[in-house]
């Protein structure tokens, strides 16, 4: 089912209608500030199989986890260090993901991680008060492997089809770019996608503690 969001009764009703779907063990489709979401209950084994076969994607292309508030990280990640936290105060909610070390107890499968955790705080109203109210959600691109990520609910539902229990419509994407991805594994953060959020902007929160993102050869 499709749920618009014109106004505060539509918002609540959306946002209870993908929490309701979240919680049955289904999918939903939700708008961030970057590009459209399918998510799932990250904390449930087969939801989150169902969202990598909606996508056409294997177990070794695990998906990110959103949250609703910073916080949230420290519950998810170890070894979380000081200047991670600061590009955490920085740029969240917005379009930063940033790859951790997994918090050993966490007890999920969102597929072949290696000991890691991508997180992030999506920019968005409708999204946030989805996941204050369901907790941490595995959430990819809206769309299936190959093709554009969906900026508006037409096109994801053209991908995706039956396969969404609940498509939440808010209208077109801000853009149509993703989110910039940095591993904050090392010492240094390691870019592994360039997206929405510039290079220049990261680096210059970086400055103060004397790190600087690195980019591998083949983004140069």
């Amino acid at each position: 089912m499709r749920f618009t969001t014109n106004d505060a009764d539509e918002v609540e009703a959306a946002v209870e209608a993908a929490t309701r779907a979240v919680r049955q063990g289904d999918l939903v489709v939700l708008p961030t500030d970057t590009v459209y979401g399918i998510g799932a209950d990250a904390f449930d084994p087969a939801a989150v199989r169902r969202l990598l076969a909606a996508k056409g994607r294997g177990r070794e292309m695990p998906p990110p986890v959103l949250v609703a508030t910073k916080p949230t990280l420290q519950a998810l990640a170890v070894d979380v260090r000081e200047w991670v936290t600061v590009l955490v105060d920085a740029f969240w909610p917005g379009p930063l993901t940033i790859v951790c070390r997994q918090q050993p107890s966490l007890q999920w499968d969102l597929g072949e991680t290696r000991g890691t955790v991508a997180v992030r705080m999506p920019d968005h109203p409708v999204a946030l008060a989805v996941l204050e109210r369901t907790g941490p959600m595995a959430v990819s691109s809206a769309n299936t492997s190959g093709l554009p990520a969906a900026t508006d609910v037409d096109a994801a539902e053209t991908m995706l089809g039956e396969r969404v229990t609940a498509y939440v419509d808010a209208g077109p994407t801000p853009g149509s770019e993703a989110s910039t991805i940095l591993d904050v594994t090392g010492e240094q953060p390691r870019l592994l996608r360039l997206g929405a959020l510039s290079l220049e902007r990261i680096d210059e929160v970086l400055a103060p503690s004397g790190r600087a993102v690195v980019v591998p050869d083949e983004t140069d």
